[in-house]
């Protein structure tokens, strides 16, 4: 941004004296010699973002150098905020000024920031030329320099204390994120201010007052976004009094604009009411609005210029001032109930989008317990039924079973682990061991899952996949062959077999889980939740596939589903 600026102010410069030094005024050519000192003040400028000190002694050296050569070749000088000195000159001295202030070290900021003031009173006060008319005084120069030196210490000194005071850094970057989200409006106030700072200089400063009321309302228009409503009780006394001191100030009728108030104001209050009725809307916003506007009519009423006859009469300044009051009104509440609008729409976006991620993480959580946890406790269940029952006839059975139910018990006790760890933040939400073994080989998952099934059917299994199955379709794949199975142990009465096929048939995997069980008699093991279709219709959803659950022709049940291999455009 620094440099975006100082390259605005640059090409101002290169148009404004290049037609000047070819204009009828004095020696032809003669303006282009300030050509040179204002490129050295842009290279110091830049120079300054890196070693801000060195710029700053350069710049020092490069003004009082300059200022001897325009003396001594009797150059016309052409001022901006400060007398002889150009625009670009300005603002390259203000960004040094300002790196200076912000990275040097306090006593060498101290000593070349002081250095850099002395050479711009020495140019200030030595480039006049012969015949030169300005009204200019060091008076002047000394007032809005020190106005410009005490603002840019303001945002720059600030900085410095990141580290050693980390509260006043956040919030001179709360003031940051606040100013660059009022570009717009800063940049109008920038250009009303600066064409205000050209009309006090040439009123030898007796608009000062004004300028000062209009500097305080920029400010107030800036910050009204964080207090709205008092932002505009606060404008309206700064345009009041602004109001009242001009008609003392014997000032000429274009500074205060022909309405009667200065355009800084003008822009400062549009600035507050579109920041109001952003804030508040237009109903709540009607009588803080209704009170600025009366002031800006008694301003208007105090301080209008009346024309004579040959120019306009009073009746009809009267009604252009009011179609212009109610045009810039209807405009700045317009822009104000866009904003709004735009606001709460990006707000229902951003919660929609919370809410539905949230959602999601919840669905995903349910669906892992239900699918790792519960196949691990279900395999527990079915294992002790099964040592209860043959106990008594055979005592190694329960031996065995007791060792499946310890190795169930560890593998739900983990899978439980990694399900806190998701929740807490430390990994993935749905994460597990055969999530990440998914995406090497699905066949040995399935495999490995299969083979360490705890419920109590002998499963056969018939694999022909390829080595290169996408992760989310291989992670889904795994757990709706999981959850079936872990349905074969709750609800296939006198199962006996099941069988797992899994194989690709054109862009898609098939998934088929079938048995020969009779049918439920008794209540599951550990009761039914009714969430194991639910939760494989929804990762079979996610991924645009079909499935299918249901009784088998020839008995038994049976869990198909097709899952595709390649995205949807």
């Amino acid at each position: 941004m620094p440099t975006v600026v100082l390259l605005a102010a640059l090409v101002f410069d290169l148009f404004f004296i290049t037609d000047a030094s070819f204009d009828q005024a004095g020696r032809k050519g003669i303006d282009l010699l300030l050509f040179p000192g204002i490129f050295a003040m842009v290279f110091c400028a830049l120079w300054a973002q890196r070693r801000a000190a060195v710029a700053a002694v350069a710049a020092s050296v490069v003004l009082v150098s300059y200022t001897l050569f325009i003396q001594y070749y009797d150059v016309p000088t052409y001022s901006s905020v400060l007398a002889h000195l150009s625009i670009t000159e300005v603002v390259a001295g203000v960004e040094i000024l300002f790196y200076a202030a912000r990275r040097a070290k306090a006593g060498v900021a101290f000593a070349v920031i002081s250095g850099l003031v002395i050479a711009t009173l020495v140019a200030v006060s030595g480039r006049y030329y012969y015949g030169s008319n300005s009204n200019s005084t060091m008076a002047q120069a000394m007032l809005f320099g020190s106005v410009l030196l005490v603002t840019t210490l303001a945002f720059a000194i600030p900085g410095r204390d990141r580290d050693s005071n980390p509260r006043r850094y956040d919030r001179l970057q709360k003031v940051n994120k606040l100013v660059m989200g009022q570009w717009p409006l800063i940049g109008l106030l920038s250009l009303t201010l600066l064409l205000e700072f050209g009309f006090t200089y040439e009123s030898s400063a007796r608009g000062f007052p004004v300028l000062i009321c209009s500097i305080i309302a920029a400010v107030i228009a800036v910050a009204a976004p964080r207090r709205p409503g008092d932002a505009m009780i606060g404008l309206a006394a700064v345009i009041l009094l602004s109001a009242l001191v001009t008609p003392f100030l014997r000032l000429r009728y274009d500074y205060a604009m022909p309405g009667g108030v200065p355009g800084t104001q003008v822009v400062a209050g549009m600035g507050a009411v579109i920041a109001l009725v952003r804030s508040a809307g237009l109903s709540r916003s009607a009588p803080r609005i209704a009170g600025l506007a009366g002031v800006v009519a008694v301003a208007s009423v105090i301080n209008a210029v009346r024309p004579g006859p040959t120019l306009m009469t009073q009746p009809d300044m009267i009604a252009t001032l009011v179609v212009a009051a109610l045009l810039l009104l209807g405009i700045s509440v317009a822009i104000g109930l866009m904003l709004r609008s735009r606001d709460s729409e990006r707000t229902q976006v951003i919660q929609s989008a919370i809410s539905d991620a949230q959602t999601s993480e919840r669905m995903a959580l349910a669906r892992e317990l239900h699918d790792v946890v519960a196949h691990h406790v279900t395999g527990i269940v079915v294992q002790a039924q099964a040592a209860k029952m043959m106990g008594e006839k055979n005592p190694q059975v329960a031996v065995e079973a007791m060792g499946r139910i310890e190795d169930a018990g560890v593998e739900a006790l983990a899978a439980m682990r990694r399900l806190v760890r998701s929740m807490r933040g430390d990994a993935p939400a749905g994460s597990s061991e055969f999530s990440e073994q998914a995406t090497t080989d699905l066949a040995a998952d399935l495999r490995t899952l299969i083979e360490r099934s705890n419920h109590g059917v002998k499963t056969s299994m018939k694999l022909e996949l390829p080595s290169n199955v996408p992760h989310e379709v291989g992670r889904s794949a795994l757990r709706l062959v999981q959850e079936s199975l872990t349905n074969v142990g709750k609800h296939a009465a006198n199962a006996k077999e099941a069988l797992v096929i899994a194989e690709v048939s054109g862009q898609e995997l098939h998934i088929q889980v079938t048995d020969d069980g009779r049918g439920q008699e008794r209540r599951p093991a550990g009761g039914s939740g009714g969430y194991g279709l639910i939760g494989m219709r929804e990762r079979v959803a996610l991924l645009h596939g079909r499935l299918s659950a249901g009784r088998a022709p020839g008995g038994g049940w049976r869990v198909e589903a097709w899952l595709p291999l390649e995205g949807e455009e």
